[in-house]
């Protein structure tokens, strides 16, 4: 096998596990009997960036937490993606999949308490993000 054929094998597996994710967080969803629109999820991208830099700051958070949390930073903004941001909808959508595993991360490793202590938003945008990132129930 060539270099070439090796890079496109592992594209094409990260491509099928990032669409995997996408259409499990769908389905779960769905489930649900989430009916929270696009818009309404864009509407919470600024209280996230607070919050995970609020998680950051706090040294009471487990330092892989907050050592996750940097390098979640650090891939929201570097130019390179999984999938392109200019492609529209998708372009974003690998983004909220990787900012809400890592959420549910957080919220499992370092518990719902200082979800609740640093969310800078409102109650039902809390609501909002603990249904995307599947931990309603916490």
């Amino acid at each position: 096998m060539t270099w070439w054929t090796i890079v496109l094998a592992i594209a094409g597996g990260l491509l099928l596990l990032w669409g995997a994710l996408v259409i499990a967080l769908l389905v779960g969803a769905r489930r649900a009997g989430d009916r929270t629109r696009l818009v309404d999820l864009l509407q919470l991208v600024p209280d996230v960036v607070r919050l995970v830099r609020r998680l950051v700051a706090d040294r009471s958070v487990p330092r892989r937490v907050r050592v996750v949390l940097v390098v979640l930073l650090g891939y929201l903004l570097l130019p390179i993606d999984l999938v392109p941001d200019f492609i529209p909808v998708v372009g974003y959508l690998d983004d909220a999949v990787i900012v809400a595993l890592v959420l549910r991360f957080v919220t499992r490793t370092a518990g719902a308490a200082a979800l609740d202590r640093h969310w800078p938003g409102t109650p039902e945008g809390l609501r909002a993000l603990r249904l995307i990132t599947g931990l309603s129930g916490s």
